[in-house]
């Protein structure tokens, strides 16, 4: 599975997927559970790299201290809203608002989908941000590869 970053913004973002043939309903749902699922921890504010206590102790975790006031002390990593999954033949795309979630939500949701390609779904390609020419976002002008407006400078 090829991952692609476009120009992001977290308070805009569009994921882009495509795969191999159109996905049948059943990888259609393992796709939107994937979002909904990882939208779901975002929401509850699981994407805090603030507060990664337990994968900063290291590998022997056993009777370690938790430090409740350091979980309560870090900011809020809030994710805000998301789309449904839109399908268009052999492409998918979700639209979010990560709001103030870490990057680390990236890296479980590229995982999370690296993993479902071998098991479930063959995705050829992840991209993250941007817009597909072929393909535009609603409420906007296609971004152009070439402007042809002339600059009378």
């Amino acid at each position: 599975m090829q991952i692609e970053f476009r120009e992001c913004d977290f308070f805009d973002l569009w994921i882009w997927l495509s795969f191999s043939t159109q996905p049948s309903l059943m990888e259609q749902q393992y796709i939107e559970e994937i979002f909904n699922s990882w939208f779901f921890l975002g929401k509850l504010g699981g994407f805090n790299a603030e507060n990664l206590q337990v994968q900063d102790y290291g590998l022997d975790i056993s009777y370690m201290d938790y430090g409740q006031d350091a979980a309560e002390g870090s900011m809020m990593a809030l994710m805000h809203n998301m789309s449904e999954v839109e399908y268009n033949g052999v492409w998918a795309r979700c639209w979010f608002d990560l709001g103030t979630s870490d990057a680390i939500a990236l890296d479980v949701l590229i995982n999370s989908f690296q993993q479902c390609s071998k098991d479930f779904v063959a995705i050829e390609q992840l991209v993250i941000g941007g817009e597909n020419p072929d393909w535009p976002i609603p409420g906007r002008r296609p971004s152009a590869v070439y402007d042809d407006r002339v600059d009378d400078n």
